[in-house]
C-alpha cells in the first residue's frame, strides 16, 4: 500500500481545509550525550524519568465533515478518535511517556487544530499537546494531519501530514506517533514498522508453525504460509520487500525469500544437510546461514539471489551458528561451543579474526547486533534463560529480563527496545514480549495464537 507524506514534516492547514502549503520542519531536539564504553564505542541508556513526567495530552483528531469512509474504523468522526487512540497507545506502550487521552479530554473543533486554547491545557497541567485532523477525499483516500504543541511556550514544535489509502489509516497514526516521539526524545522513530514471527498452534509435540507478520503494535496480523511446512527464524530484508526464513518443506531444511508484494517465494539454498538461522547482510546482498556436515556446524554465506557456491566462514570445531552482521556489515557476531560451552564470538565479515567476547559465566546464545552498533543482545543461560545486552567487546553485560525462559532477542529499528519470546513453564506456550534498555518497561504483544522467533523490521519507507 502507498503512503504519501504530503509535506516533509510540515503541513499548513487552512480553516476551510482546502489549502496545503510547504513548511519547514523544526530541527529535532539533540539526543542525550552518550557515555563512552571501554572499547571506544558509545552506548546510551537514558534515564526516562523526565520524559515520563511530561504531561502529554492527546485529543481526538477533528474533522471538517463527519462523512463515511472506506476504512474499518467508520466515519471520519470515528476514525479521528481511532487515530488518536493509536497515537496514544504507541506513546504509552514504549515505556518513555505516560500520555493522557483521548478519553476524558476536551475535543477541539476543526478550526482549533492549528489554534489551540493553551489556557485550557495549562489548567489541566499538560506540558505537551498533540492534536490532529482527518479528512476523506473523493477518491476514498484519507488525509491526516498531526501537530505537537508546547503548552507553556504556547508554541508549535512540529507538524506533519500524510495521505493514505483507507486500508493504511493506522500507518498515518504510527507516523504521527513517530513524529512526536522523535521531537520529544531526540531519538529515531520506530512505530511505523512491522514484525515477522512464527505463529504456533497445536499440541507441544506436534505444533504447527507458520510464518506471520503484524504491525509494531500487534495490529494487521497476517499469515504468510499455510503451516503444511514448518517455518522458523524469519528476518525482514533491509528494503522491507522480502522475508527470509527457514522452511522444512517435505522434511528438507530450505532457505526461502518470501516476496511480500507478489506473495511468491524464491529458494535461496537447500543443502541436503541440517540448516539453521538464515540472516541478511545489511546491504541485502548476502545471506548467512549455519549448516551441519560431518559432525561440525559452520557458518556460510551465499548470494541473496540464490545459486552460486557458498563460502564457509568458520571451520569448526564444534557448533558455530547464529550469525548477525554489525550495522556497517564489517563484522559478524555468532555463537560457538568451541570452548566447551555456548559462548559469543565476533569475526570479520570474511571470517577473519574470530575471537570470543563472552566471559561472564553461564552460557550465551542467539546474539543480535543493535542497529546503533553499540550493543549486542543475546540469551544468557544461567539457570533460567534471560535476555541480556553487552557492548561489542563483551563488557558491561546487563540483564533486561528475569523470567523462566526468555530468548531470541531482536532490536527495534532505533535500537532502544528489545523484543523476544517468552515460554510459559506450565503450558509451554510461547508469546512475544518487549522490554526497553532500562529493563523496567516490559510489555506483551497481542497475537491471535502462540508466537515465537520475532524479527523486527526497519522503519517503513
Amino acid at each position: 500500500m502507498k503512503i504519501t507524506h504530503i509535506l516533509a514534516l510540515g503541513l499548513m492547514l487552512s480553516v476551510s481545509g482546502t489549502a496545503f502549503a510547504q513548511a519547514a520542519a523544526p530541527a529535532p531536539a539533540p539526543a542525550p550525550a552518550p557515555a563512552a564504553t571501554d572499547d571506544g564505542l558509545e552506548v546510551t541508556v537514558s534515564d526516562d524519568s523526565d520524559w515520563q513526567d511530561l504531561g502529554i495530552a492527546i485529543t481526538s483528531f477533528a474533522t471538517d465533515a463527519d462523512v463515511p469512509t472506506r476504512t474499518n474504523a467508520g466515519s471520519t468522526g470515528a476514525l479521528g478518535r481511532a487515530l488518536s487512540q493509536v497515537v496514544a497507545g504507541d506513546l504509552r506502550n514504549n515505556g518513555l511517556f505516560k500520555p493522557s487521552g483521548p478519553d476524558g479530554l476536551p475535543q477541539p473543533a476543526y478550526a482549533q487544530v492549528q489554534a489551540p486554547d493553551y489556557g485550557v491545557w495549562a489548567a489541566r497541567s499538560a506540558d505537551m499537546l498533540v492534536q490532529g485532523y482527518v479528512r476523506a477525499g473523493a477518491d476514498g483516500n484519507i488525509t491526516v494531519g498531526c501537530y505537537l504543541y508546547d503548552v507553556a511556550l504556547k508554541q508549535q514544535l512540529v507538524k506533519g501530514g500524510w495521505q493514505v489509502p483507507p486500508s493504511d489509516w493506522r500507518r498515518a497514526a504510527h507516523k504521527c506517533a513517530d513524529l512526536v516521539y522523535s521531537r520529544l526524545s531526540g531519538e529515531s522513530p520506530f512505530f511505523d514498522s512491522k514484525i515477522a514471527y512464527i505463529a504456533e498452534t497445536g499440541p507441544k509435540d506436534h505444533r504447527m508453525k507458520r510464518l506471520a507478520i503484524m504491525d509494531s503494535d500487534g495490529a494487521n496480523h497476517r499469515y504468510l504460509t499455510s503451516g503444511q511446512a514448518m517455518a522458523l527464524t524469519p528476518r525482514y530484508s533491509p528494503d522491507y520487500k522480502k522475508i527470509l526464513y527457514l522452511s522444512y518443506l517435505n522434511g528438507q531444511p530450505s532457505i526461502y525469500s518470501y516476496d511480500l508484494a507478489t506473495d511468491s517465494q524464491t529458494l535461496i539454498a537447500r543443502t541436503g544437510n541440517p540448516t539453521l538461522a538464515p540472516r541478511w547482510s545489511p546491504d541485502g546482498r548476502w545471506v548467512l546461514y549455519s549448516m551441519s556436515k560431518s559432525g561440525t556446524t559452520d557458518i556460510y554465506r551465499i548470494s541473496s539471489a540464490g545459486g552460486g557456491t557458498p563460502q564457509r566462514l568458520t571451520n569448526g570445531p564444534g557448533i558455530n551458528i547464529g550469525g548477525s552482521y554489525s550495522p556497517d556489515g564489517s563484522q559478524i557476531v555468532f555463537e560457538s561451543d568451541r570452548s566447551g560451552s555456548q559462548q559469543i564470538y565476533v569475526m570479520g565479515a570474511d571470517g577473519s579474526n574470530q575471537r570470543r567476547i563472552s566471559f561472564f559465566g553461564g552460557r550465551a546464545a542467539t546474539p543480535e547486533w543493535s542497529p546503533r552498533g553499540d550493543q549486542i543482545a543475546f540469551t544468557h543461560i544461567a539457570g533460567n534463560l534471560r535476555v541480556a545486552v553487552m557492548n561489542p567487546s563483551g563488557g558491561a553485560m546487563r540483564h533486561l529480563t528475569d523470567s523462566w525462559q526468555d530468548e531470541a532477542p531482536t532490536w527495534s529499528p532505533n535500537g532502544r527496545i528489545v523484543q523476544f519470546f517468552r515460554t510459559t513453564k506450565s503450558t509451554g506456550v510461547a508469546s512475544i514480549w518487549q522490554v526497553d534498555l532500562t529493563g523496567r518497561n516490559e510489555r506483551k504483544l497481542p497475537t491471535p495464537v502462540g508466537a515465537s522467533d520475532p524479527a523486527w523490521g526497519p522503519v517503513r519507507p
